[in-house]
């Protein structure tokens, strides 16, 4: 801050001595003296505070890069597995995606709904 030395504060102190008098010279210090504690308080209470939003916003980014990663990792488990097996692997063709199940199982549906209705029979044809 103020790089006040020896010789500054005596020359205050003489001028103080001065012009205050010997009797109001140890009020008038009293008084500045608390002057500057609070001061140093108060700027002490604002470095503080800055000092914990600098942490917070430290921690804020630190979060929000790791739910980033997070996010890369659960994106590439919901990849479909059939895609590394490749398209000619028996692996590949068992494993069906959502999709193709529910086409299969509509199409067994309509197998079911045609199989049970009555089907002419070979020998009432002649």
């Amino acid at each position: 801050m103020f790089d006040i030395g020896f010789a500054e504060l005596l020359i205050i102190a003489v001028v103080g001595l001065v012009v205050l008098g010997p009797d109001k010279l140890p009020i008038a210090a009293r008084t500045v003296g608390l002057w500057v504690g609070k001061a140093r308080r108060t700027l002490g209470g604002i470095q503080a505070e800055i000092n914990e939003e600098l942490r917070l916003d430290e921690m804020k980014r630190q979060v929000a890069m790791q739910k980033e990663e997070l996010d890369k990792e659960l994106d590439e488990m919901r990849e479909p597995f059939t895609d590394p097996l490749g398209s000619n692997s028996p692996l590949a063709n068992s494993v069906s995606s959502p999709e193709s199940n529910a086409d299969e199982s509509k199409a067994s549906a309509d197998d079911a709904v045609t199989d049970s209705q009555p089907k002419p029979k070979a020998d009432d044809r002649s």
